[in-house]
């Protein structure tokens, strides 16, 4: 299915959603109705894709927080270094994994 894109007609939310094709935008639409399409994505949560000349360049999608529950990133990091003998000394070529 090729997908269409939304030039000057505005279509209507339902139709986009119920079609399976993404929605693409030309450049010149976004810029004169940005806030009316990031008000669509933010109230359907599907995805659009900005097309410059009909070839995709930026997509538009609704924000989605990390599953995370750390509300600091180094929490993420916290206990995962195994070894931290000298760090200002050199490595060994041996030593590295992806080289064995």
């Amino acid at each position: 299915m090729n997908p269409v894109i939304f030039g000057w007609i505005e279509p209507s939310p339902t139709s986009m959603a119920s079609s399976g094709s993404p929605r693409l935008v030309s450049k010149s639409h976004f810029k004169a109705h940005a806030l009316e399409l990031f008000r669509q994505v933010e109230a359907d949560g599907q995805p659009l894709v900005v097309t410059d000349h009909g070839r995709p360049c930026v997509e538009v999608r609704p924000y989605r927080p990390a599953a995370t529950s750390a509300a600091d990133p180094l929490e993420l990091l916290r206990g995962s270094v195994l070894r931290f003998d000298d760090p200002f000394e050199p490595v060994e070529e041996n030593a590295w994994e992806a080289l064995a």
